[in-house]
């Protein structure tokens, strides 16, 4: 999944009408940021570049509806992508486990991406770090068996959004680093300087495997509207102390 975010990273968005790319996705990804920094718009980004492949459906999760499409782009209205992308809204953490535990039991092409958007809500109703990493557990499972369904010409991504706190706790610092075990690939949201009349973040991506550590900014117009631009493009694993990229860190 960290190749398929680095590809609409790069492209300043979804993919253009027509566009295809390769097969493979990357490790999983799990995507940082505070309340507001665009993890649902990223999330759908991707949905969106996936679905555009010509590969498997696309399955978002998330404990409640989306409310309004993330995004407004010509990509996002386009309803053959659209019909391609299925959501589904687990009201809780048992129910989740349910669907995810039911996932070979289900019909139809087995999906190319997996999404799971707000991560906290769910383990908000059990406190301890066991939860994540069994929740972390099934997702890569989930994944996997969906990637076996598909054969050897498809694979499964899977891209995990959470929710961070400005003051984590010892606690939420050991459920990031069992969740970090798992899905290993991480990027992060960090609210950067906005331009007029716009929402900016500063993105990067630690690719959970040897290659370049890479930002990008992020820009929302009030509209909707999503534009980002390249910054930087590190060679080799981050050393801790630079910066909000660095692994652990809230």
């Amino acid at each position: 999944m960290a190749e398929t975010l680095r590809r609409v990273l790069s492209a300043g968005g979804a993919a253009g009408p027509g566009e295809e790319h390769g097969a493979e996705v990357g490790p999983p990804v799990l995507l940082l940021g505070g309340p507001g920094s665009g993890k649902t718009a990223l999330l759908f980004a991707a949905a969106l570049d996936v679905a555009s492949e010509g590969r498997g459906p696309v399955l978002f999760l998330a404990r409640r509806p989306l409310q309004r499409l993330p995004l407004r782009t010509r990509a996002a209205f386009d309803p053959l992508r659209l019909q391609k992308i299925r959501f589904q809204y687990p009201p809780s953490m048992r129910e989740l486990f349910r669907l995810l535990c039911s996932a070979h039991e289900a019909q139809g092409p087995a999906p190319a991406l997996l999404l799971l958007d707000g991560l906290e809500e769910y383990l908000s109703e059990h406190h301890g770090p066991h939860e994540a990493a069994r929740l972390a557990a099934l997702l890569l499972d989930t994944a996997a068996h969906f990637s076996h369904r598909a054969g050897p010409s498809g694979d499964c991504g899977l891209m995990v959004a959470l929710q961070t706190q400005e003051e984590a706790d010892s606690g939420d610092m050991l459920q990031l680093a069992l969740l970090q075990r798992y899905l290993s690939a991480c990027c992060w949201l960090q609210p950067d300087a906005p331009g007029p009349a716009q929402r900016c973040l500063r993105v990067c991506l630690e690719p959970g495997r040897p290659g370049p550590r890479t930002e990008w900014l992020m820009a929302f117009q009030p509209d909707g509207e999503m534009a980002i631009t390249p910054l930087s493009a590190e060679v080799g694993d981050p050393s801790p102390d630079q910066g909000p990229c660095s692994r652990g860190q809230p």
